[in-house]
C-alpha cells in the first residue's frame, strides 16, 4: 500500500510540474509550484522523513508561494509569448542536467552503510546525541544542535527575501511617478 501511495504522488508531482511548464497565466503557476511543493511534503511524510515534510510545507508551499504572489504585484499577469524555439537556454539546460548525470555515477548506494558519510559523521552525531544532548531524536538533534547555524542562516535568508518583496512592494513605480498619479489602494 505504501509503495501505491508513493507512485501516486509521484504521479501528481510529475503532473505538476508539466502543468508548470506549459501554463502561461503566471498566478497559475504560482499556485501550481504551492501544490507541488505541498504534494513533495505529503510524499515526504509517507517516507517517514517528517521534519523535511515541515520544512518543505512551511518554506516551500508557503513562503515561497507568499514571495512569487508578491512578486507578481510588480509583474504582468500573462509570460510574453514567444515567436520560436530558443536553443540557448535548451542547450544550457541539457549540458547542466548531462553534468549531474555524471556527477551521479560515483555516488555509493543509496543507504549504503560504507558511504563516507556513514562512516565519519552519522557516527559522530549518533553519539554525541546520545551522550551530550541526550535527546532522544536524532534528526532533532542535528537540526537543534549540530546544524543550527544552517537553520539560523537559511531563516534569515528567506526573512531577508520576504523584506524584500515587502519593500518593493510598497514603493512607487516608476510609470505612476510619471504620470502623476497613484495606484489605486486595495481593499479586503
Amino acid at each position: 500500500m505504501e509503495m501505491f501511495v508513493d507512485m501516486v504522488l509521484m504521479g501528481l508531482l510529475g503532473i505538476t510540474a508539466v502543468a508548470i511548464v506549459f501554463t502561461r497565466h503566471l498566478f497559475t503557476a504560482t499556485m501550481l509550484a504551492g501544490a507541488y511543493s505541498l504534494t513533495c511534503a505529503a510524499l515526504f511524510v509517507n517516507l517517514d522523513a517528517v521534519d523535511v515534510a515541515l520544512t518543505e510545507a512551511a518554506i516551500g508551499a508557503g513562503i515561497s508561494t507568499v514571495l512569487l504572489l508578491g512578486t507578481l504585484t510588480l509583474t504582468r499577469r500573462r509570460e510574453k509569448a514567444h515567436k520560436g524555439f530558443s536553443w540557448p537556454p535548451f542547450l544550457v539546460v541539457a549540458v547542466t542536467g548531462a553534468l549531474l548525470l555524471y556527477g551521479t555515477v560515483d555516488m555509493p548506494a543509496f543507504g549504503d552503510p560504507n558511504s563516507p558519510g556513514m562512516r565519519h559523521v552519522v557516527p559522530e552525531y549518533i553519539a554525541g546525541t546520545r551522550d551530550d544532548i541526550q535527546i532522544p531524536n536524532i534528526v532533532t538533534a542535528i537540526l537543534a544542535s549540530y546544524r543550527g547555524f544552517d537553520t539560523l542562516g537559511e531563516a534569515v535568508v528567506i526573512f531577508t527575501a520576504l523584506i524584500g518583496v515587502l519593500l518593493m512592494v510598497g514603493r512607487r513605480r516608476p510609470d505612476d511617478e510619471e504620470a502623476g498619479t497613484r495606484r489605486p489602494e486595495r481593499h479586503p
